[in-house]
């Protein structure tokens, strides 16, 4: 009689893994420990004096790599060695070292090794940018470790491409890169663009998810996310082809209607809510609910706003120009673009993240309010951006004094962040459950 296969619920931790090797980005070398990243009072390596732990525990607990690349640091400081840089040094110390012999469990029986991990040796041999990157780092690597320890140029790029196509950015709380981590087993994981399962951290400590209920624990069935879900499909596709090597077919990518349908013009009627599709921007074209007709004129405005939007989304980087620049982008967009029109959505976020920086709390909570339905159509129900945006905005109406709404919203964050990051991680046990209280009072 057949074993009962038991269905692995939603919200499961499926695989729980610690790195191969990390590295933290060296804009945080002085605010987070190397070792375990959390941010707070650190003290510098005194025999290297570049990397910073949080304590003892930690220094001890990275010795057994750090002591190897420690004279190696000390030597180049005061210079910076760049991320990539000291992320392919740690991989090559520590191969020279047994670790090519380390195995990442995803089952019980199954593992990978780091040589297990695909090089994409020809694609990256052909691939102008990254040989030149490549290139730029074994020089700083023959400055860093010296000529006799670096890899010869066909075995170094075997690991860098093992690095560029397996790496994980390593992320905080709120979804911040922080540094870049090798995981041997969660690499069996592949992509697509309707995710059934997440990668979240817990310091350096990585952890995945189901998002929907699963029959059984099948690698083969589950996929997670390597990109920004908030893209064209064409954008997307094009990222992991450059990226990843290869072209995504998953229904999103490879269904016409998704790329229209987030490019979409509002009814020109302003009574009408619907969206209008305007297919290679041709005419006659009307709306598929009221009737009403786009004219040439509508055409020609909403082809010039959604390029007006596009080159500002590209260019803005300072916080308080980008929100000044946004609300002249609603002005345009303003029954042109559809509500839920991606490059509209796009403008929402930023906007949204602007306010908050700049502590203009009614603002944010209007942009947060509009940005919910479109940033919930493009990441999908269960996704940690998701959470961190009823988060936010539930902190934002407690601060406003807005008890009843703030608890509304933090529920929200709560069934999503449950599922995503689970009860015992910070995020959900020691900043949401406290605002939830707050709540309460």
């Amino acid at each position: 009689m057949k074993k009962k296969v038991e269905t692995i619920k939603q919200g499961t931790c499926i695989l729980t893994e610690k790195p191969f090797v990390h590295v933290l980005k060296a804009k945080y070398r002085k605010e987070r420990c190397d070792h375990c990243f959390s941010s707070g009072k650190v003290l510098k390596c005194s025999g290297c004096e570049y990397v910073y732990y949080c304590n003892r525990t930690c220094q001890t607990e990275a010795w057994n790599l750090h002591k190897i690349e420690c004279p190696y640091l000390k030597k180049i400081t005061p210079r910076i060695v760049p991320d990539a840089a000291r992320i392919l040094a740690r991989i090559i110390l520590k191969l020279q070292q047994g670790g090519d012999l380390e195995k990442g469990y995803y089952t019980k029986l199954c593992y990978r090794k780091f040589r297990d991990l695909m090089s994409h040796y020809h694609e990256i041999r052909n691939d102008p940018k990254r040989l030149e990157h490549l290139e730029s780092l074994s020089m700083v690597l023959r400055d860093l470790l010296g000529e006799k320890l670096v890899p010869n140029f066909t075995e170094l790029q075997g690991i860098y491409g093992r690095l560029v196509v397996n790496g994980f950015n390593i992320l905080d709380g709120e979804m911040n890169s922080i540094g870049t981590g090798i995981y041997l087993g969660v690499s069996v994981v592949d992509h697509r663009c309707t995710p059934n399962a997440v990668a979240t951290f817990e310091g350096t400590t990585l952890f995945v998810r189901a998002l929907t209920d699963l029959p059984a624990l099948d690698w083969s069935q589950i996929f997670i996310s390597y990109v920004d879900l908030m893209q064209t499909p064409a954008d997307r596709r094009a990222e992991l082809k450059a990226n990843y090597y290869f072209l995504c077919t998953c229904s999103r990518c490879i269904g016409p209607q998704e790329q229209l349908q987030m490019e979409a013009a509002a009814c020109p009627s302003k009574d009408c809510d619907e969206y209008v599709v305007l297919q290679d921007k041709c005419l006659p074209v009307a709306c598929g609910k009221c009737g009403t007709r786009v004219t040439e004129k509508f055409l020609e405005e909403f082809c010039e706003v959604t390029n007006f939007t596009k080159l500002q989304l590209a260019s803005m980087k300072d916080v308080a120009s980008d929100l000044d620049v946004c609300k002249i982008c609603f002005a345009k967009q303003k029954n042109v673009l559809h509500r839920l029109n991606l490059w509209h959505t796009k403008t929402l976020d930023l906007a949204f993240e602007s306010a908050i920086e700049m502590g203009k709390w009614q603002d944010a909570r209007s942009f947060g309010q509009l940005l919910l339905p479109g940033f919930r159509k493009y990441n999908g129900d269960f996704n940690p951006l998701l959470g961190l945006l009823y988060m936010k905005l539930g902190k934002i109406e407690l601060y406003l004094e807005h008890i009843a709404v703030a608890r509304e919203y933090l529920l929200e964050a709560s069934k999503i962040l449950r599922v995503t990051h689970g009860e015992t991680h910070s995020l959900y046990a020691k900043q949401l459950i406290p605002l939830l209280e707050q709540t309460c009072e």
